[in-house]
């Protein structure tokens, strides 16, 4: 059975009502990049990177091909296309008690998709 905390996550992210993100995380959030060294903290800068990336795998072909779930914890792996390159990943999520995201992790491969959602991310990312 899916967690609250993750089906929320899951509709959120397939409709791509990204404003309802923050809600989900907690004051504390981490974001753990694919691409960047060091861990991105807080929910503002947590939401920033989750944004991105969801408007990033938006006009994509992304979807959650496995899910696998603990005590307060989901692997969700998934899929994707961008620039006609194969993306594949896991987002490693744990919340807390009141069921608040408190870390959300990316893993991607294989390195030419990474390569590809890099530039994307960092366009997004980028201060205006």
């Amino acid at each position: 059975m899916t967690p609250p905390v993750i089906a929320r996550w899951i509709d959120i992210i397939e409709s791509g009502r990204t404003s309802e993100l923050e809600s989900l995380l907690a004051e504390d959030a981490v974001f753990y990049s694919p691409a960047v060294f060091s861990a991105q903290e807080g929910r503002d800068t947590t939401l920033a990177y989750l944004s991105a990336a969801a408007k990033v795998f938006g006009d994509t072909d992304f979807h959650y091909v496995e899910k696998w779930y603990g005590e307060q914890s989901a692997i969700l792996e998934f899929a994707a296309t961008i620039d006609g390159k194969y993306v594949n990943g896991i987002d490693m999520i744990h919340w807390n008690d009141v069921e608040k995201i408190v870390s959300v992790k990316v893993m991607v491969r294989p390195l030419k998709g990474l390569q590809a959602l890099m530039p994307r991310m960092a366009e997004l990312l980028a201060p205006s």
